[in-house]
């Protein structure tokens, strides 16, 4: 088969798609790859044969640009001649789908990992997003969602005659990148970091932005450095709340409790190294964040948003909290603080329930799904 993969901008094929394109280059099939080069693409690409094409999507949808990224694709898709295009993210697909309307001998997948339309979300989200999801679907062979609250809204749409829809585990996390280390690494690595053994640890690996909301738990540790004097919030990141999150830490008095970390390659170390990983997102789709700290043997509390809830099992693996809910993430941290032993149990039922989560378990899944073999484009049933 001829494949062509679209994303809004490149590193999302860049961070977590790179494993699927090799394995349908494994299985015989060309893959072409389309995106708005924001970063590098990964060198992977090329040395698998994918060409790479530059597509300017832009991420908002009312950008007067867009019209000429409908028309480059729409051009790219048919002198291509693509048996299969992939879309993912949703402005790309969008656009996509909607170039893919009259070229009916391409088969059009779509990976929806995280409508913007969710439990909870603004109205706005809901007109806009949840029209546009529910007219393209009109244009979809098949849609692949991630968490169980889209799989259920992706069931009240109407996709083209015979279309699929399916669930799957994810991305896929690397379970042997991110396995825990031993008591005695970890006091190692404690001391490389410079921190010190009695330091309790809480880390959160997140663009610094609205949805991640980190100041929820800047503002739960101010109001637990008293009752715990050794806590320190790490946030690994960046983004474009930077600026108002470390002005929050300074009105706060919180210099020596929250340290922002920038742009980090050392995620499994960071994860080995902490007691404790929290999320205090709005939306998520499937957090990659919370699987590879589940890989890792990591305790969690997490606030109870979609992706969030898939992953993480209330008082089994973590604790689940509101999304606003500063004095719940106080408590829930607090009480992990003083049991050891709680920690000890969340952390082991989070490595076994990361499992179903593996990249190799994705892979299968979406294989399936393709049912790939050469010059074979029937559906999965």
């Amino acid at each position: 088969m001829k494949i062509l993969y679209v994303t809004t901008v490149s590193n999302t094929i860049n961070a977590f798609l790179i494993p699927h394109i090799k394995m349908l280059v494994e299985q015989g099939n060309s893959v072409d790859v389309a995106f708005n080069i924001k970063d590098k693409p990964s060198e992977m690409l090329a040395s698998m044969g994918c060409h790479i094409l530059n597509v300017e999507f832009q991420r908002t949808p009312f950008s007067g640009l867009n019209i000429l990224a409908f028309k480059k694709i729409m051009e790219i898709i048919k002198t291509g001649k693509y048996d299969i295009v992939h879309v993912h993210t949703p402005v790309a697909s969008f656009i996509t789908r909607l170039a893919c309307k009259k070229i009916p001998d391409t088969k059009v997948y779509y990976t929806a990992h995280g409508f913007h339309f969710f439990k909870g979300a603004p109205w706005k989200n809901w007109l806009l997003y949840f029209s546009m999801e529910k007219l393209a679907a009109r244009w979809t062979d098949v849609i692949i969602t991630i968490n169980n609250e889209d799989y259920l809204s992706a069931q009240k749409f109407r996709l083209k005659k015979g279309g699929k829809i399916y669930r799957i585990q994810g991305v896929g996390v690397n379970l042997e990148k991110f396995a825990p280390m031993s008591s005695k690494d970890r006091k190692e690595l404690r001391k490389k970091y410079e921190f010190k053994e009695d330091d309790f640890l809480l880390l959160y690996t997140a663009e610094l932005n609205e949805n991640k909301h980190q100041d929820l738990l800047i503002k739960a540790v101010c109001m637990l450095k008293q009752e715990i004097p050794t806590i320190k919030l790490l946030l690994a990141g960046s983004g474009e709340k930077e600026y108002q999150y470390k002005s929050l830490v300074k009105t706060l008095n919180l210099d020596n409790e929250v340290k922002f970390l920038g742009f980090r390659k050392d995620i499994p170390e960071l994860l080995n190294l902490v007691d404790l990983v929290v999320s205090s997102s709005r939306r998520e789709g499937l957090p990659v964040n919370i699987m590879e700290a589940m890989a890792a043997g990591r305790p969690l509390v997490v606030t109870d948003c979609r992706g969030n809830r898939d992953l993480v099992t209330h008082g089994e693996n973590g604790y689940i909290v509101g999304c606003n809910d500063v004095e719940g993430f106080t408590k829930a941290v607090g009480d992990l603080f003083y049991s050891n032993e709680r920690r000890n149990r969340f952390g082991d039922e989070s490595l076994k329930k990361v499992k179903k989560y593996s990249i190799d378990q994705v892979i299968k899944e979406i294989e399936e799904i393709y049912c790939v073999k050469p010059g074979n484009i029937r559906l999965h049933g």
